[in-house]
Parts: C-alpha cells; structure tokens; sequence
C-alpha cells in the first residue's frame, strides 16, 4: 500500500488526489489543509456572485469522499504545525500544493500607508477567510482606486459596485454584507500600466462589469489609442482582441446617469501613494508609452488621482515553507517534472504541484495537467518508495504528536452550521468568519 500526505486542499491538492487514485489502485491519500475548511481559493478567493465558478466545489466533494481519500483538515505544517521532516516520516510520499499566499508589491512610497491593501486582504475578508481582519476597508471612503487589470482587479471593483440586493443572496459573511451595503465608494478607477490589448482579465469578467445595475464603465479612448494593437486588433490572439472590442463599446457609448461608475484606465504607473492626516488620499501615477519591445516606458507626465481605499491586484507570489527549498526569484519550489530538487538532486518522496510548482498562473482547470505530470512522477517512483517503512495509520502517530485535525465529519458540521445561520439570517447559506466560530462548529460532529 502506497500512503501520500497531499498538502492542500484547493483545485491542485484534490486534482493531485484524484490522479493518485485513478492510476492506483493501492494507494491512500491523506489531503491535509491548514485550514478547517476544504477547496483553498475556490471557497476563499472566487468572488461570491460567481456561482458557476463555486460549484466547482460539488467537483472537488466527490474527490475528497472517494473512499481511498481522507480530510484532515486543521493541520498546519512547517513552521509551528507538523515539520516536513515529520511527514516524510509518516508518509512514502509526500505533495506540496500549497498555492501562492501572498502578494506581489508594488515597491513605491506610500504602499503601506492606513487605506492601502492588497486585493487579496480584500478578498479574504469578504470571503470569510479566518485569518482576515476588518479595519473598515470601505468605511469613509468614496472613491477607490485598484491598481491592476487582472481577473482579481475585475472582482473586487465589481464587489465595490455590488448593492445589498446583489450581495444579500450569496455566502458572503454578514458584517462584510453590511459593509458593502452602506459603502459611500461611487468612483472605481481599475488602473493598468500598460495598454488594453495587455490586460490578463478574461472578456467574461470584463462584460460582466457593463451590466453593474446602475453603474457606469467609461474608458478614455485616448489612452486606448495608445495602444499600436488598438487601431488594429485582428492580429491580437481572440481572447485580447475581444477586451479590446467591449473596451471599444465602452470608450464610443455615450455618458449615461449612475449612481457609480468604474473608470477604466491605461497605460498608468503608479509611482506613489500620497498621505493626508496619515491615511492614503490619493495615487500618483506616471504616464508609460508603449516601448515597442511588448513593455512601456514612462514620460515624466504625471497624474494623481483621488481615493481613501487603494487595493493592489499586481499578482500573487509564493512564500517559502519550513523544511522545503525555494528560489526567492521565481516564488517557486525547484522540481524536475514534480520531483522536488535539493542543491539539484531529486528528493525521493517529495514533490510539488500547483503555483508552488510553476507559479500564480492559469486558470484553476491548469491545475489539472500541472497535478497529473508530478503524479505522474510520483507513480513512476513508487516502486522505490513503497520500501520505506511508515506506519500503519498516519492519523494515528499524528494525534500522538498532538495534531487533532477536523476530519470529513467536522467539515460537514461546519457546512450544517453555515446553512442554519443562513437561515437565521433570511439568507442562504453564509459563511461563518473567524477560526472560534469554524471549529466550535466542527467539533459538534463529535459531540
């Protein structure tokens, strides 16, 4: 029999199971997750409105059910939880796909001033993620200004332009629900440094931006021309060319009466956020001009531009974990088709899967194949590593060491309890918020 310790739980820990399960008959697979929850940023990082997106969740269900596969959620490894050392001792192999957990910086002045945060602390915090904190985002804002033209930035301007009517059906957590709902924020400005035919948001994301109830999109179509492809889009690839055909409608359509309304902007870098009584008040960006070489270089002509709530969405980056290589300059576990690499030589037991593997890209069906090659590897291995001795039950020598993970049953408490505050609060199911509530809920499976 062939154990394997997956760390993760989101798309590429449970695509990583899965495949272990289907190309072995004789394998059982622990899925561990430092948080008492499943699904990684499938719960805690799709935006709340995008239901089809969530039901994925029904997908990476029945993988955690199989019955070769078990949850073990609550388990933190690395530094304070279980060493990695530990788990090669317990497990013939063990998979890393612990994702990307932090932000990129943007490295200008001002970037850690009152008001300013990463898009995903934003996220996290409307996403009922336990670690997130509440320092009243919105609150006293009216204007915001998210720095990046990504799927993230697509989200969080749209969650900005949410009334209570939108929000109210989802699973957000019910104190971000309020929040929201009495946000003062009318002015989004979504600020790209380069130019539209440049941009990583999906043209699903962006069209869902022009059918905001009583919001308005506007686009300069002078910053549009700036960019060569703009005037002539039947070269780009069909999915920037159509973003820069809905940007087109937009920048050509007529002004309209709204409440809010997002502003599109482009080829703008932020160089500085400005202060005024100790809180962000504005952002100072300097105009870039295509270099011809596919980047931009700036001109001296600045702009600044007005906001108490600045939300950075330049990309994800993955944080080095106890007892594991890591190359600082790619964010990324060193590994050879998953296998991962100590000082160049293949470590037997250990690999890699997901944005700790290749890094924060794709889109979560990329995790599929990026999960299959290190199985892959893994399988092919295994011959050598099923000679090490481990114990019987990993669980078992796990509560020995004073581990006491939330298992499958807890989980499903958890979910009992959302749907019954849900209930309670004339909503559907909402998410409960903070690490107290998830395991007071989770421990009632066993009592």
């Amino acid at each position: 029999m062939l154990r394997v310790a997956v760390v993760g739980s989101g798309p590429s820990g449970c695509y990583t199971a899965q495949s272990l399960v289907q190309l072995d008959a004789s394998v059982r697979v622990d899925v561990l997750d430092r948080l008492p929850c499943p699904y990684g940023l499938v719960r805690y990082g799709v935006a709340p409105d995008h239901e089809k997106i969530k039901s994925l969740q029904n997908n990476l269900r029945t993988v955690l059910e199989h019955e070769r596969v078990r949850f073990l959620g609550g388990v933190r490894v690395g530094e304070g939880g279980v060493p990695a050392a530990r788990l090669r001792e317990l497990y013939h192999a063990v998979v890393y796909c612990v994702g990307a957990a932090t932000d990129r910086h943007l490295g200008v002045p001002g970037e850690d001033l009152p008001g300013s945060w990463s898009a995903t602390e934003f996220v996290s915090w409307y996403s009922a993620h336990p670690d997130a904190v509440d320092d009243g985002f919105v609150r006293d804002a009216r204007s915001a200004v998210v720095i990046g033209v990504g799927n993230v930035a697509v989200d969080v301007a749209r969650m900005l332009a949410r009334g209570a009517a939108d929000l109210s059906p989802t699973d957000m957590p019910q104190a971000a629900l309020s929040a929201l709902a009495a946000s003062r924020v009318t002015e989004i400005h979504m600020v790209g440094r380069r130019g539209p035919s440049q941009a990583r948001f999906t043209t699903k994301e962006l069209r869902e931006l022009g059918g905001l109830p009583d919001t308005e999109v506007t686009v300069d179509p002078e910053e549009l021309a700036l960019d060569p492809a703009y005037l002539d889009p039947s070269a780009l690839p069909a999915a920037p060319r159509r973003n820069v055909e809905v940007l087109r409608g937009w920048a050509t359509a007529p002004g309209r009466s709204a409440g809010r309304r997002i502003r599109m902007r482009f080829f703008l870098r932020p160089v500085e956020l400005l202060a005024e009584t100790g809180r962000v008040a504005a952002v100072r960006f300097e105009r870039t001009v295509p270099d011809g070489r596919g980047g931009v270089t700036g001109t001296g002509q600045y702009e600044d531009i007005a906001a108490q709530l600045v939300l950075r969405s330049v990309g994800y980056r993955g944080v080095p974990l106890e007892g594991l290589p890591f190359d600082p300059a790619t964010g990324t576990v060193p590994h050879l088709a998953g296998r991962v690499l100590r000082e160049g030589a293949v470590a037997p037991g250990e690999y890699v899967a997901g944005w700790i593997k290749r890094g924060p890209t794709g889109v979560i069906g990329t995790n599929r194949p990026c999960s299959k090659e290190t199985v892959t590897s893994l399988i092919e291995d295994a011959g050598t590593l099923v000679r090490k001795e481990v114990p019987g039950d990993p669980l078992a020598a796990l509560r020995a060491d004073g581990v006491e993970p939330v298992e499958w049953a807890g989980w499903c408490a958890i979910e009992r309890a959302e749907a019954e505050l849900g209930v309670s609060l004339g909503r559907s199911v909402v998410k409960l918020p903070d690490w107290e509530s998830l395991l007071a809920a989770a421990r009632r499976s066993t009592s």
